[in-house]
């Protein structure tokens, strides 16, 4: 979990709560605070590493973004716990509901082919109220399928095997988003395997300026992306090439139509999952 200086405690002590609340307990949590944090939030957090043997908290000096911190992580994670088998990882504001960590490795487990596996999430607004849902596909193929259109994983759900790390792969730290993207792609064709349960284990804090957020450079990350994959997993087609060039379109309206566009999105996506 990377913790930086907009995060908010109330929200912070959800997030972190959840874990410490959950059914499967052998875990460490570890916690980076990228650059300066709010004073409550860094206080609230040395406390909790003070009293718990399995919180850890890493501080770093400056705002190094979201790549960089899981990958100090990463690196953090096998120098110095080897053993690790599974790296989880959250946002700040999420919550994990209390049986994630059990579900996703009990799957792991009896699906030893699979190195990536995420779930669906229901996405909630800043008063904790429920305002949509993001489902994805659950097998390899079907993942495999729509990834040149779209990140088939959602990230704050994701559990990735250390297997995986070990092997070199790690995320782009030049990229400020769109990072896990790029990182499915690279191990897709490297012939890992992906899956997504279908339940949701965890609420995604969407806030008011969420779609503000998804702004020119995300917007730009994204269709560079999407033909990104359409070259290294040799899927170009016309209706790929098309669906990428009109996302960008619509990503550069104004915030309203944005706000539409990924309602509707959502609804064809949960539609078509559902369907399957």
């Amino acid at each position: 979990m990377s913790v930086y200086i907009e995060d908010q405690l109330d929200w912070v002590e959800q997030s972190v709560e959840s874990v410490l609340s959950q059914s499967y307990q052998n875990f460490q949590l570890i916690i980076v605070l990228d650059g300066e944090v709010k004073e409550d939030v860094f206080n609230y957090l040395s406390q909790l590493c003070s009293e718990r043997i399995n919180v850890q908290l890493i501080q770093s000096a400056e705002n190094v973004g979201l790549s960089a911190c899981m990958n100090h992580i990463i690196d953090w994670t096998i120098a110095n716990l080897p053993s690790t088998k599974y790296f989880f990882r959250m946002d700040a504001d999420d919550i994990s509901l209390s049986e994630r960590f059990e579900k996703q490795i009990d799957f792991l487990q009896a699906h030893k082919n699979t190195q990536v596996l995420g779930t669906s999430l229901v996405e909630i607004d800043e008063y904790g109220k429920k305002v949509g849902k993001r489902t994805l596909p659950n097998n390899h193929a079907d993942i495999f399928r729509i990834l040149p259109k779209r990140c088939a994983i959602n990230h704050p759900t994701v559990v990735v095997r250390m297997d995986v790390f070990k092997a070199g792969f790690r995320y782009n730290h030049t990229l400020e988003n769109t990072q896990d993207y790029f990182l499915w792609i690279e191990l897709c064709a490297a012939g890992y395997k992906f899956a997504n349960l279908s339940e949701p284990l965890l609420q995604f804090r969407r806030v008011n300026d969420f779609y503000k957020r998804r702004g020119l450079s995300k917007s730009l990350n994204e269709f560079k992306a999407r033909f990104y994959t359409m070259k290294v997993l040799k899927r170009y087609s016309i209706g790929n090439i098309f669906y990428a060039c009109a996302v960008l379109f619509l990503r550069l309206m104004p915030s309203k139509v944005v706000k539409l566009a990924y309602k509707v999105d959502r609804y064809f996506l949960n539609k078509s999952v559902n369907n399957e």
